[in-house]
This record gives C-alpha cells, structure tokens and sequence, in this order.
C-alpha cells in the first residue's frame, strides 16, 4: 500500500463508515487493525501494522501527493476505541482539513445524492481503482470502468461538504465525543 500511495501523485477515497486510513490517528488504527486481527484470527502484527499506517501518512507532508477524500458522515460517528480515541480523531481530521495536500469533504447523512450510494473505494493514478474487503481487495483498471469510477466520485463530491461545512461537521462530531452533545 505504501508503494501505490508514494506512486500517485492525485488520490482520490471515498469512505463512508470508517475514517480513511491516510488520516487515522495512531489510537484510531491500532483499534482497526486489532479488530482485523480478533475477526480473521490472523498473526497478531499490529503494532508493525500501525508503524506502516503512520509511514503511509507521510505523502501528505511531503508536498509532492494531493489526495480529495470525502468521508461519509457516518465515519465522524463509528464509534472505533471510545469517545477518548473520536475525539483525538476529530482532532487530528480538524488539524489535516488545512493541508494542502488534502481536499476533504464529509457527505452529510440527510445529502441527496444523484447516484447511489456506493461501498467505499479508492482511485489511485495509473489506472487503478481499489475497494478494501473483509480479507482482502479488488482492483478494477478496465477503463470504461475507471470513467465510472471517476463520474460517481464526482457525484459523491457534489454532494459533500467542504470548508466551513465539514469543519462544522467534524465539529459537532468532536462535541458528541467529549460528551458536549
């Protein structure tokens, strides 16, 4: 993963539940890859897993990357590691919005979409998009679908929030974790 992130110089991710791995906080993603490993029962290699997660984040100071991810709203509210680990989460979401290698949007939950609504997936440069499965992933590099892949990003993005209006939605998410509901 880390080869493909250094590789693509425009990302885009579209995310609906979770918080994009890119932006997870340290505590954020040692709760998601530990739950990966209670659930498949697979060797427990979470702490070099969260070590190659935070490596990963990298492309987002290096000033060469620029990444447009939208996160569903639903993703500021999967409660992943407790109100302690949201709300560092939101935090850290409130701090990246400014990078300027990061476009980042939340779809409001009550957003009418012109598509519908998709699973979450990734388009990485050289003809590549990826979507993340319970133990494992797919990739699509047939172009005609790419196209598609590209034309429901784009509907997905017409439909977030950018700017003040996630920032208010990360906000109020921020809020809901400190117990200020």
């Amino acid at each position: 993963m880390i080869r493909w992130y250094r590789q693509t110089r425009h990302g885009k991710a579209y995310v609906p539940a979770m918080i994009w791995g890119t932006l997870q906080t340290e505590a954020y993603a040692t709760v998601i890859l530990g739950q990966v490993v209670g659930f498949l029962g697979v060797p427990d290699d979470v702490p070099a897993g969260v070590a190659k997660r935070m490596e990963r984040q990298q492309v987002l100071y290096d000033g060469e990357h620029r990444y447009d991810v939208i996160l569903g709203e639903q993703a500021l509210y999967t409660n992943v590691g407790g109100p302690e680990v949201m709300g560092e989460q939101m935090e850290r979401l409130l701090r990246d919005i400014e990078l300027p290698s990061l476009k980042l949007g939340v779809l409001p939950a009550t957003a009418e979409m012109s598509v519908v609504p998709m699973p979450g997936f990734s388009i990485f440069d050289g003809g590549r998009a990826h979507y993340e499965l319970v133990s494992s992933g797919v990739d699509i590099t047939d172009p005609a679908e790419l196209t598609l892949h590209h034309k429901v990003f784009d509907a997905i993005s017409d439909a977030a929030s950018y700017g003040g209006g996630a920032r208010e939605l990360i906000s109020k998410a921020l809020a809901f974790w400190s117990g200020d509901k």
